[in-house]
């Protein structure tokens, strides 16, 4: 996307002829928009014209259709006048103001402020102009935060003008009648989206640049995906079954190199008939991750296509998704159908009755590529041999009994059943575990070494550190002589909170009980990223509501061990809707924005909120003896004594409280001395380390 369509001083654009300037921002729009939007903008170049006369002498620009990357979307008109940022969204021919629409218009002026260097320290005025409306805005206001971002401004066609004098009336002691802004609008744009924001914009044909806060994690994630493509390339060219281990510092876009890889490669092929398609999926054992962006992609992809006047349909677009973004679990089922049962002497062997041949995928499934998100996350061969003998989680499915072989192990041997060539990412993050049976990802170097040593391994040299394979990844690749060591595939630029740069380092304080620390991070923050302290449930929600701005989220989030809430109406064991609680309204009583369904750690893990409130019950409690860890089963709490366990519960809290982009309160309740499970002791412990690191109380 250019970052416009057209661009003037306001003296040109004034005396400029209406259709030399509508044929300027056509062009700029390369035949997308539908004729009722290309009507729109000669009714608002005509009515800019004539609002901008008192005016046409001094020193300003108006531009049109200015892009804001991370939403993917365009600002109607920006017009920079006096030091001021106005930024406009017209409705033509309407005669309401919609609340929707108002949320619009703010978001733009949000983005402009918090990721738009020219605009960090400007005024910035949005203004919702439904040119038929009765009413307009007569007094202004800012909005709750003090950073220079009025209330939105509702105009009709007439008293736009009025309105624009009543901004200047008000800030007469701020205007820098002639400061320069001729650079605003190719000015850095550094944004911070949440995943579903990025893989959005990446479906629309972004770059990971344009997405991306820091210019050099932009430019980390195209070198990563620049490397993976030319793998893919070089694979197919030379017939090579090959693996690349991508691995990052938390929060560097790991799953974004993922979803990069696999739109890309899946654009790319798009062209070309079936049979002759290289295609690529990218599949994670989240399943609300997976649910939550296909959802996501598909609504955009309708969206897309009505604003080209096509007639989409939500199912054809979810069909369209799900060839690039699959669950692990129902990819690793369907090859499960394909093995001959029972398993004799330990081999796994295609049932030929089962599985017809192709003559390049063999027995394999029709993709080149397999992006693993959070490989190290498989199960061992324990783990996943017992649960096939078991029928499954719930012992539905078929039994298969004396599996051979990992999760991991399997995955590999899926993909090295094509006859010609394939690839697999392993997307691996460190220290994250929140569950049992995980193998890690020594367990992907072992069946490499052991059952596949043909295949081409591609690996930073940061998987050896200590939080991969307990540092023993050297150890396990120095016989392998088809090991290459790659520095594009660490990506060591944080893209989290553009709020809170220090937000993981307070976090691992608070749960390790470095107190000083913990108080030295809050303190550098807390300014720019709120983090309150509650023990009231209504006080957190309103605190919510109060900070929220446009369409900013935010919901409650609890342990999924937390079993006491149930008196605060929180009942852990109700599963949220998933997909409506990310991207429902607030309207809906199944979205995060009703505060009434609650997600867990294993909901939100992968995803993020603006705000978030999190409700801490008594499975895990501060003591003087440090961290009691605690399972709610029956009528009562009992101790979690092994360590295993211990760390995935700590492992839950650090995943809950970094879920949030611009701030979180933390709700610590009262407990009730009368009812044996929800003792007092259970809840003042916490409440009162907290308050000692210095955070907050509201």
């Amino acid at each position: 996307m250019s970052r416009y369509f057209y661009k003037s001083d306001i003296s040109s654009f004034v005396n400029n002829d209406v259709d030399r300037i509508f044929g300027i921002i056509s062009r700029g729009d390369e035949g997308d928009s539908v004729s009722e939007q290309k009507y729109a903008w000669s009714e608002e170049i005509e009515i800019m014209q004539k609002v901008l006369q008192p005016w046409k002498d001094e020193n300003g620009e108006i531009i049109f259709e200015y892009s804001i990357p991370r939403l993917g979307k365009r600002i109607d008109v920006v017009l920079l006048l006096r030091g001021i940022i106005f930024v406009l969204e017209f409705k033509a021919g309407q005669q309401n103001y919609l609340q929707s629409d108002m949320e619009q218009v703010m978001d733009y002026a949000l983005d402009l402020k918090n990721f738009h260097l020219e605009s960090h320290n400007k005024t910035i005025v949005p203004l919702l102009v439904a040119t038929e409306a009765q009413i307009s805005t007569s007094k202004l206001f800012f909005s709750i935060y003090n950073d220079n971002i009025y209330n939105p401004l509702l105009s009709n066609a007439d008293s736009l003008n009025n309105l624009i004098q009543l901004v200047f009336d008000k800030e007469i002691n701020n205007i820098h009648r002639y400061d320069d802004m001729s650079g605003w609008a190719n000015g850095r744009y550094s944004p911070t989206p949440t995943i579903i924001e990025a893989a959005s914009a990446l479906y629309q044909s972004h770059s990971v640049e344009d997405i991306t806060r820091h210019e050099a994690a932009g430019e980390a994630l195209d070198n990563t995906t620049e490397f993976v493509l030319n793998i893919i390339k070089k694979s197919k060219e030379n017939g090579d079954k090959s693996i690349c281990f991508v691995t990052g510092v938390p929060g560097a876009g790991k799953t974004l190199v993922g979803l990069n890889v696999a739109i890309q490669q899946s654009l790319k092929e798009e062209d070309k008939p079936e049979e002759e398609r290289n295609l690529a999926v990218y599949l994670s054992g989240n399943g609300p991750l997976v649910k939550v962006l296909t959802e996501a992609l598909a609504k955009d992809k309708v969206l897309k296509d009505k604003a080209k006047g096509l007639n989409s349909k939500i199912s054809d677009a979810r069909r369209e998704v799900s060839q690039f973004i699959q669950i692990i679990h129902r990819y690793r089922a369907n090859m499960l159908a394909k093995i001959k049962t029972p398993i004799e002497n330990g081999t796994l062997e295609i049932d030929e009755t089962k599985s017809k041949s192709d003559k390049l995928s063999g027995h394999g499934e029709v993709e080149h590529v397999a992006i693993f998100d959070e490989a190290q996350r498989t199960w061992d061969l324990e783990h996943l041999s017992n649960w096939l003998a078991r029928g499954g989680s719930r012992g539905g499915m078929k039994k298969v009994h004396n599996f051979p072989m990992s999760e991991a192990e399997f995955l590999i041997w899926s993909m090295d059943l094509r006859k010609d060539w394939a690839v697999i990412v392993c997307l691996v993050g460190g220290g994250q575990e929140i569950n049992s049976g995980e193998a890690g990802i020594s367990e992907w170097i072992r069946a490499i070494n052991e059952t596949f040593p043909d295949w081409k391994v591609y690996i930073s040299e940061h998987l050896t550190d200590k939080e991969y394979a307990e540092g023993k990844v050297m150890e396990l690749i120095k016989d392998n002589q088809n090991v290459q060591m790659v520095d594009q595939l660490h990506l060591a630029v944080s893209m989290r909170s553009f709020r809170a740069e220090s937000l993981s380092a307070f976090v691992h304080n608070v749960l390790e009980r470095d107190i000083l620390n913990a108080r030295e991070k809050y303190n550098s923050f807390k300014e720019k990223y709120p983090v309150k302290l509650t023990r009231n449930l209504d006080k957190a929600k309103a605190w919510l509501k109060e900070k929220a701005r446009g369409t900013e989220r935010y919901g409650i989030v609890v342990s999924s061990q937390a079993y006491r809430l149930k008196p605060l109406a929180i009942d852990v064991r109700l599963q949220p809707d998933i997909v409506n609680w990310f991207l429902a309204d607030k309207n809906d009583v199944r979205s995060s924005l009703f505060l009434e369904d609650v997600a867990t750690e294993f909901d939100i893990q992968g995803l993020e909120l603006d705000w978030i409130c999190l409700v801490w019950d008594g499975d895990f409690r501060y003591t003087d003896e440090g961290w009691d860890y605690n399972s709610f089963k029956g009528s009562k709490w009992h101790k979690i004594r092994k360590k295993e366990s211990q760390s995935y519960q700590l492992n839950a809290y650090r995943v809950l409280m970094t879920r949030a982009r611009q701030g979180m309160i933390i709700c610590v309740p009262n407990g009730n001395i009368q009812d044996q499970t929800r003792l007092p002791d259970f809840y003042d412990g916490t409440y009162n380390y907290l308050k000692d690191i210095g955070i907050e109380e509201i």
